[in-house]
């Protein structure tokens, strides 16, 4: 059972795995911000929004993982709403094939074409053209190519997955980065948000978000040290990720494989970016040397 929390006059919330916004333009039309993981979702928000009495006008999608967009296909199928994001998202929205292409770094075997990782195609329009102009975008990078996050008129903030729960790094602790400085850039800007409620789309609402800004950031620079540690001795990628997967008592499989994975070699740019990491290239084998 799926709960519509009202937290604004205009401003509602799903409270789901993958939090799910509700804008109400007018009496009749509403504007999500997001739509979940797959079509059985997206039939359950479609029954809350038609129980009371109102009309898809269309969805926002903060980025185009498939936890975002999953509920995409069905929603515009039976309403015909529009489906606004920004920036390389859209790409990602109207061929989903590239986020596993992207993930994995080639063309995906069949196991990393699940609903996990790749949700159905929908038509999307670019937001800076369409959205209702009292709803505010403003930029997340860092999560993801373009992300971003919706501020209602009743100063509420929806912040995507910009932020990530206490409970979701004590579990995983190497969380999903495509861009690790943009993301370190993004947790700066939030510090200097100045809203009623915050709702990150994996974490309670909440009216500071201080703390989770902090245990974000503190988990970032652990990584980035761990990897240092690891790599005082030079490792491969795999010897790596192996060394990083044990430390934290992390189970392979292919999905972890490659969100974990692509982190890591996130990461990885990052350090060398910094010139913190070294590659050096012996016998044809790439490795990964600390400075």
């Amino acid at each position: 059972m799926l709960d519509l929390v009202q937290v604004g006059e205009k401003t509602y919330y799903i409270k789901n795995a993958t939090n799910i916004g509700i804008y109400k333009e007018n009496e009749k039309d509403v504007w999500l911000i997001d739509s979940g993981n797959d079509k059985d979702l997206g039939k359950k928000i479609l029954k809350i929004i038609e129980e009371k009495h109102w009309k898809v006008k269309g969805i926002i999608n903060t980025h185009s993982n498939a936890d975002h967009i999953g509920g995409n296909r069905f929603i515009q199928g039976k309403t015909n709403c529009q489906i606004l994001s920004y920036g390389i998202e859209n790409y990602f929205i109207k061929s989903p094939i590239l986020e596993p292409t992207l993930l994995y770094g080639g063309y995906p075997m069949k196991e990393l074409t699940n609903k996990f990782l790749m949700a159905k195609e929908s038509e999307v329009e670019n937001i800076e053209k369409y959205r209702p102009k009292e709803l505010e975008y403003f930029n997340l990078k860092g999560h993801f190519l373009d992300m971003i996050g919706i501020k209602t008129p009743d100063d509420i903030y929806f912040l995507g997955d910009s932020l990530f729960s206490e409970q979701t790094i004590e579990k995983y602790h190497i969380f999903f980065i495509y861009d690790v400085q943009e993301y370190l850039n993004t947790l700066d800007m939030l510090q200097n948000l100045n809203g009623k409620l915050y709702i990150p789309s994996h974490c309670e609402a909440t009216n500071d978000i201080s703390h989770l800004i902090q245990i974000n950031r503190n988990k970032i620079h652990e990584i980035e040290d761990t990897i240092l540690e690891i790599c005082k001795k030079q490792q491969t990628f795999d010897s790596l990720l192996k060394k990083l997967f044990d430390k934290y008592n992390l189970s392979l499989n292919i999905n972890q494989y490659v969100l974990v994975g692509s982190t890591v070699k996130s990461y990885l740019a990052w350090l060398k970016d910094k010139s913190r990491i070294e590659i050096i290239i012996k016998d044809n084998a790439l490795f990964w040397k600390s400075v």
